[in-house]
C-alpha cells in the first residue's frame, strides 16, 4: 500500500450504531452495507455479534450480500466472543475478526480488575485464536490515549508479534487534543521496534468536538487506518466524522495530501439514507451534509455566489453528491437573490420601482417568518403588481450555476 494511501473503517453499524436512538434492524443495516459498499469503504465493521443473536445474524447476512469491502466483526479478547464473531463471518470472501482489551491502568482495575500482565497475556491469547478464523486480525488497545506508555507500547509489539495485522489505538473518550495524539502516534512509531509489520489505525470520538482534528493529527503521525462513522454517530457525542475526514483531504491535499478509495458523489446519499433508517437527522450546520452546508442566506455572500461560486463555497455540492447550492431568501438576502429567485420559478422582475417594492416586501416578510418560501414569493410579487398570485412554476430550489465562470482551480474534487 501507498504510504499515502489511508484505509477507511466505517463503524457506522456498530459503534455508531450503539448510541442511543440509532438502532436498526437487520434489513436495514443490509440496506446500509449496501451503501458503504457504493461508498467505497475498505472496511465495514458490521457489528459485534457476542452482543446478541440480532447483531450475529446481521454481521452473517452482510458477510453473505455485500461484496467488495472486508468485512469486520468485534470480539473481547475473549474464546466465546471470538468465536461468535468468526461464525458470523464465514460467509464473506474478505473477513476481519476486530477484538480489543482496555489498556489504561484506569479501565484495568476499576472495570476489569485485571492486571498489566493479565491484559498482555489475553490480548496475545486472542490474536492466536482469531488467526483460526482469518489471517486479518485487528487490534485494538481501548482507552489507548490515556495508557501508560511503556505498557502500551509492550502491547503493541507483542500483539503484532503474534500475528495482528492492524492495531488501532483509540482516543476512547475523546480526551485528547491534536498536538497529544500527534506525540502520541509518533512516540508509538519510534519506540516500537516491529511496527511497520501493522498498520497503525486512529478511532477518535467527539467528546470535546476535536475528533476529526484528532483522526487528521493522528495520520500526519503515522496512523494509515480512520475509524469514522457517517454524520460522525456514535457513543455519546459520536465519532469522527467519515465525510469531514474524507473532504478535508480533497479539498486541502496540499496540507493532507492522503488518497483513499471513497467515491465523494456518495457521501450525501449515505447520510441521507442513514438519516432516514434511523429517523435522526444531522443538524442543519453540519459540516458537508447539513441543510445549510450549501446554503447562502446573506446578501453579500448571495452576491458573490451569483457571480462566481468560489467567492464562498470551499467544494461543489456535487462533489459530495448534494445537487446544488441553494440561496435561500431571508432578511440577510439581497436585491440580485431576489431577482434571481423570481426568475427560477417564473416571475419576470426587471423594473427597478418593481423590484425595490418586491424586495421590501421580502425582508418585511422574513423579519416576521425567517424564511421566504417560493410560495410566499409569488404571493409577494402579486401584491405589489395587485393580481391574484398564480402558483409558482415550481423549479428545484437552487440556482443554475452552469455558466459559472473558472471551473478549474475549485478545489480537490474527484
Amino acid at each position: 500500500m501507498s504510504s499515502r494511501r489511508l484505509t477507511v473503517f466505517d463503524t457506522t453499524l456498530r459503534d455508531g450504531e450503539q448510541a442511543p436512538g440509532f438502532s436498526l434492524r437487520t434489513d436495514e443495516k443490509l440496506k446500509m452495507a449496501r451503501q458503504l459498499a457504493s461508498l467505497g469503504v475498505d472496511v465495514i465493521e458490521a457489528g459485534f455479534p457476542i452482543a446478541s443473536e440480532a447483531d450475529a445474524e446481521a454481521v452473517r447476512l452482510i458477510a453473505t450480500r455485500v461484496q467488495g469491502p472486508v468485512i469486520a466483526a468485534l470480539a473481547r479478547c475473549t474464546p466465546a466472543d471470538i468465536e461468535r464473531a468468526g461464525w458470523s463471518l464465514i460467509p464473506a470472501p474478505r473477513r476481519r475478526i476486530h477484538v480489543f482489551i482496555a489498556t489504561s491502568d484506569l479501565h484495568l482495575e476499576r472495570k476489569l480488575r485485571m492486571s498489566r500482565d493479565a491484559c498482555l497475556t489475553a490480548a496475545v491469547a486472542a490474536i492466536h485464536h482469531a488467526r483460526r478464523y482469518t489471517d486479518d486480525v485487528q487490534f485494538s488497545a481501548e482507552d489507548a490515549t490515556r495508557s501508560d506508555m511503556d505498557f502500551l507500547c509492550r502491547v503493541i509489539e507483542e500483539v503484532i508479534s503474534a500475528g495482528c495485522t492492524t492495531v488501532n489505538l483509540p482516543d476512547t473518550v475523546g480526551y485528547s487534543t491534536p498536538d497529544e495524539i500527534g506525540t502520541f502516534f509518533r512516540t508509538i512509531v519510534s519506540r516500537v521496534s516491529n511496527v511497520r509489520h501493522a498498520t497503525l489505525s486512529t478511532h477518535c470520538h467527539d467528546d470535546l468536538g476535536l475528533a476529526v482534528a484528532n483522526t487528521l493529527a493522528a495520520v500526519s503521525a503515522g496512523a494509515r487506518q480512520i475509524e469514522c462513522t457517517v454524520n460522525g454517530i456514535g457513543e455519546r457525542a459520536g465519532n469522527a466524522a467519515l465525510e469531514e475526514i474524507i473532504m478535508t483531504t480533497r479539498v486541502r491535499a496540499d496540507r493532507m495530501p492522503y488518497v483513499t478509495r471513497i467515491d465523494t458523489r456518495e457521501i450525501y446519499p449515505s447520510s441521507q439514507l442513514l438519516t432516514s433508517l434511523t429517523g435522526e437527522g444531522v443538524q442543519a450546520n453540519k459540516a458537508i451534509v447539513g441543510r445549510n452546508a450549501f446554503a447562502h442566506e446573506a446578501g453579500i455572500h448571495q452576491d458573490g455566489m451569483l457571480k462566481d461560486r468560489r467567492t464562498y463555497e470551499i467544494m461543489r455540492p456535487e462533489d459530495v453528491g448534494v445537487p446544488q447550492a441553494t440561496l435561500v431568501l431571508g432578511k440577510h438576502s439581497g436585491r440580485h437573490a431576489v431577482q434571481r429567485r423570481c426568475e427560477q420559478i417564473g416571475l419576470v422582475v426587471t423594473e427597478r420601482h418593481e423590484l425595490d417594492a418586491v424586495y421590501r416586501a421580502v425582508m418585511a416578510h422574513a423579519d416576521r417568518e425567517k424564511i421566504v418560501t417560493d410560495a410566499d414569493l409569488s404571493r409577494l410579487v402579486a401584491r405589489v403588481r395587485g393580481t391574484q398570485a398564480a402558483p409558482a412554476f415550481v423549479m428545484p430550489s437552487v440556482p443554475d450555476f452552469s455558466s459559472t465562470p473558472a471551473e478549474s482551480g475549485y478545489g480537490h474534487g474527484v
